[in-house]
């Protein structure tokens, strides 16, 4: 590849680099404030807890389901750049029919979205990917993904002061249709700067081995549509309401079967060469499902607990400084309610179930506004700008940290680094336990610090595990299916979405608050020890394939 290079890495790379910048400001824009907007009885959707729980899951799930789909059709047909625009599109009409009000253009925007990802985001890292195949800088791929990276959190940070500002002085409409510009911007950005990127489209011939593109249609799509029939009327004909919380939980998740079965017939069918890269990389999948179903539950979980346990009051000075930028949200106490002089409980549990704003639930009587006057607050969506502010500010220094133990003959090789990133997840669910001691199950609000916590501990086991995932399948790939293994991973990462939806709708339904974050440290526990255990095998393969660790 004669890509000309700074700082030796290809000059592809910074196209990439920004396009996948704006990409994903405009979809953590929307997913920001989705849970907020489906939640909000006044100018939303005015959906349960529950069901927006059931609904978030089920969108972040399939939005990372079609890049199955998408990366097939690229390695086979169409060539990733070409599915890399048209996947930009959808998603850009996506966020602009989401700005109109209503259920019908909400659930076609959601659509829109779920498509247009899929074709965009497995193709993207494959793109990435292909741009280090040359001898010349196949030694930077780690840190040419860990840039990306940093990239993908850059866009992910300013786009909740973004939300937050459109949102509080225009409404919500406005916000969602900042998210479609920032789509079209990136997409120009990439156009743009095609002949960067372009050597690195190159479609792989298939194989013998591999299974035609009108097989897998027929054999796993179709089996697909059947097995998610299967997940609805199944728990019905046993007499149960669902077996995992809700019917689109059920559905989604049995339609899921055949599309595993299809990633393991390309391990039993692979030849000797490929078995033990196919075989490592599938159990990565297995084990990250868990890191994704607690990460993505920032959107539901952790802004619940933002939105309704989290003191985010501000003194006189700050309101006077962030009124202005549009980053304080608005609450106003009704006019005509009567506010008990004493801290009777019961009458105070009473009005404020039918009459108070939902931020002075667990806000004594005493510590309340005065009837008909406002006060300010952090507006909820700024709390997910936490993850990848603390993702651009701990990059140079996890990066510093490998180096730090490469200078000293510590060499943590990828599968390891994996592991470790598990782990540290687990601790950062302890956190949120603990906030919930502190609180008193909810019965007051806390400090915010305890979400700037969890956020800065999941960010490390984060920094660990993603950017080391995309890399390890970018090298231990089969060339010609490398976009079908990068769907494989965001298949594990839709699994994982979905659970993170189960587990906020097991939250939402129960009365301990702390019981979502046991079910996340048990599972991130788990799942370290099983790498743990493989560590050392599949490391042996990455060398084997690549002559690194």
């Amino acid at each position: 590849m004669n890509n000309s290079t700074s700082a030796r890495h290809p000059k592809g790379l910074y196209v990439l680099f920004f396009t996948e910048m704006w990409e994903r400001f405009g979809y953590y824009l929307m997913l920001g404030i989705l849970y907020l907007y489906m939640t909000d009885k006044k100018s939303g959707l005015a959906f349960s807890e529950a069901f927006a729980n059931d609904v978030y899951g089920t969108y972040i799930a399939l939005v990372y389901l079609t890049p199955f789909l998408g990366g097939l059709l690229a390695d086979r047909i169409f060539g990733y750049r070409s599915t890399i625009i048209a996947g930009g599109l959808l998603m850009a009409g996506g966020y602009l029919t989401l700005s109109l009000p209503g259920v019908t253009p909400f659930y076609t925007a959601l659509l829109l979205v779920i498509l247009g990802n899929g074709f965009f985001k497995p193709n993207i890292s494959t793109l990435l990917g292909n741009l280090y195949n040359s001898s010349q800088n196949a030694s930077l791929k780690d840190k040419g993904y860990n840039i990306f990276y940093m990239g993908i959190n850059i866009g992910a940070f300013i786009c909740n002061f973004v939300a937050a500002y459109m949102r509080n002085n225009y409404g919500w409409g406005y916000a969602f249709a900042a998210a479609g510009a920032g789509m079209l911007l990136g997409l120009v950005i990439f156009i743009a700067g095609q002949k960067h990127v372009k050597e690195a489209d190159v479609i792989q011939p298939t194989q013998a081995e591999d299974m035609p593109l009108g097989q897998v249609l027929g054999y796993i799509f179709v089996p697909a549509l059947l097995a998610g029939a299967l997940g609805y009327f199944l728990p019905r004909l046993v007499g149960v309401d669902s077996f995992f919380g809700s019917t689109t939980n059920d559905i989604f998740l049995f339609a899921c079967l055949p599309i595993v079965i299809f990633y393991v017939s390309l391990y039993v069918k692979a030849s000797a060469s490929d078995k033990g890269a196919i075989g490592a990389l599938l159990y990565i999948f297995f084990v990250v499902i868990i890191f994704w179903m607690i990460f993505h539950q920032n959107g539901n979980v952790l802004t619940e607990w933002a939105k309704s346990y989290t003191d985010r009051s501000v003194s006189k000075e700050m309101q006077a400084t962030l009124k202005p930028f549009g980053f304080l949200e608005e609450i106003k106490m009704p006019q005509d309610i009567e506010i008990p002089k004493a801290p009777d409980a019961a009458a105070i549990a009473q009005s404020m179930q039918e009459n108070l704003p939902y931020y002075f639930k667990n806000v004594p009587p005493q510590a309340l506004p005065a009837p008909g006057s406002s006060i300010y607050l952090i507006s909820t969506e700024l709390f997910q700008s936490l993850n990848p502010f603390f993702i651009i500010l701990f990059t140079p220094l996890v990066i510093a940290f490998f180096n730090f133990l490469q200078a000293r003959g510590v060499i943590l090789s990828t599968p390891a680094k994996i592991a470790w990133g598990l782990f540290i997840t687990g601790l950062s669910t302890l956190v949120m336990v603990a906030a919930v001691f502190a609180s008193q199950n909810g019965a007051v609000k806390v400090s915010a610090w305890w979400l700037v916590g969890t956020y800065a501990v999941i960010t490390v086991g984060e920094l660990f595990l993603s950017p080391m995932g995309l890399s390890l399948v970018s090298k231990l790939s089969p060339q010609r299916l490398t976009a079908v293994m990068m769907g494989g991973w965001f298949l594990a990462t839709a699994i994982g979405n979905k659970l993170s939806g189960v587990v906020g709708h097991v939250g939402a339904e129960s009365s301990n608050l702390a019981l979502p974050f046991y079910i996340n440290f048990a599972g991130a526990i788990l799942a370290a020890v099983l790498l743990f255990v493989k560590v050392g095998s599949i490391a042996k393969v990455v060398q084997d394939k690549t002559g690194q660790y």
